[in-house]
């Protein structure tokens, strides 16, 4: 990897502490508003920069869709000792609409299946669930989207997470204070859920680990 600048070294660390502490790469706007930028493009421009410089990768038809490159090229390295990429393809079910008191993953709910790259995402998913609404739009994630989850019953705050709500199934930002849980939408329109201490009808189906737009 070429020697990076100041300012590229500050938005490589606020990639990686994104990545760490959501589990999602932050978007261009995002960045742009950390450090200051007039405009996304301005974002975009360093990208292409580290990019180039070989420190990450962007991949094209994603949003968010920037992966972290491991020092010196390692990552690189490994790829090419990688068996062929047909070979490496995850097979993941899209669930559709969720019936309320059955569980997510249930064959009932799953519309179709997809090969997909594991490079794409953050953590290795388990299904993937179609974005229905826009509660989450200022973090990216819009209406039809496919949001590759990480099935598990636990979450830090900050992170992204699917969650169910007796008969709804939900994606928001977990946080939790003492034993109250609030789910934060990114959408001004939309208000804050509280679940209230021993709330029998939530639960946590996952975490958010990547995102994927524009399929046929």
């Amino acid at each position: 990897m070429l020697k990076l600048t100041a300012r590229q070294e500050q938005i490589l660390n606020l990639i990686k502490n994104a990545i760490e502490n959501t589990g999602f790469p932050p978007t261009r706007a995002e960045i742009a508003a950390e450090l200051g930028f007039r405009s996304a493009n301005a974002a975009e421009e360093h990208l292409q920069a580290l990019a180039r410089k070989g420190a990450i990768e962007i991949s094209p038809g994603t949003s968010r869709g920037i992966r972290l490159r491991e020092p010196g090229g390692q990552a690189a390295s490994r790829q090419m000792a990688l068996p062929h990429p047909a070979l490496m393809q995850l097979s993941l079910p899209l669930i559709g609409r969720v019936a309320a008191g059955s569980p997510i993953l249930a064959q009932e709910h799953v519309e179709k299946t997809y090969q997909v790259d594991p490079a794409m995402f953050s953590g290795k998913p388990d299904y993937l669930l179609k974005v229905r609404g826009m509660s989450m739009r200022d973090a990216g994630i819009l209406d039809g989207d496919l949001l590759a989850v990480r099935k598990t019953d636990q979450a830090r705050n900050g992170q992204i997470v699917v969650a169910r709500l007796a008969d709804e199934v939900t994606v928001k930002r977990y946080q939790k204070t003492g034993s109250v849980i609030t789910l934060f939408p990114e959408n001004p329109d939309f208000k804050p859920i509280i679940v209230k201490p021993n709330e029998e009808q939530f639960a946590l189906e996952g975490l958010a680990v990547g995102l994927m737009r524009s399929w046929n």
